[in-house]
């Protein structure tokens, strides 16, 4: 599975952090900035990760800004991506498993490193479950035409 990472620069701490724990689980990870913490617009970075996942349909997107906020707003303005802030393992695991989310969102000072390695769990561990929520999810979906 392919997944694309990148953070704002209150996000950026984490980073490294968060590519390992999707590394050690066979994931690959694509960073797509920034190279450092020197401040930067947030939505240019949710711009980069959501449209590369819009792309590559079977690839995932992780964004990580201060609160994750920002992140997912931005994120959801793109056709095709369905961007969930969280903000704990049950957040996470809910946001594919009702929700088909394609983008993880969450933020580094909201959450610490134990959270983070709990939502990456639940992120890789959930599957979409289909059913009921296939229908909430494609007139999510619809919205965008």
């Amino acid at each position: 599975m392919k997944l694309y990472i990148a953070t704002d620069h209150a996000g950026f701490p984490v980073k490294e952090f968060v590519k390992e724990l999707f590394a050690k689980r066979g994931y690959e990870v694509i960073d797509l900035g920034p190279d450092s913490a020197d401040r930067v617009d947030y939505p240019d970075f949710a711009k980069k990760v959501a449209e590369a996942v819009a792309a590559d349909p079977e690839s995932q997107g992780v964004l990580i800004c201060g609160t994750g906020i920002g992140m997912s707003i931005a994120a959801n303005k793109i056709k095709g991506i369905r961007a969930a802030e969280v903000h704990d393992y049950y957040t996470a695991q809910m946001a594919r498993a009702h929700n088909d989310a394609n983008v993880l969102c969450f933020g580094e000072r909201v959450v610490g490193k134990g959270v983070i390695e709990s939502i990456v769990e639940a992120w890789c561990e959930t599957s979409f479950e289909g059913g009921r929520h296939a229908n909430r999810v494609a007139k999510i979906m619809q919205m965008e035409s």
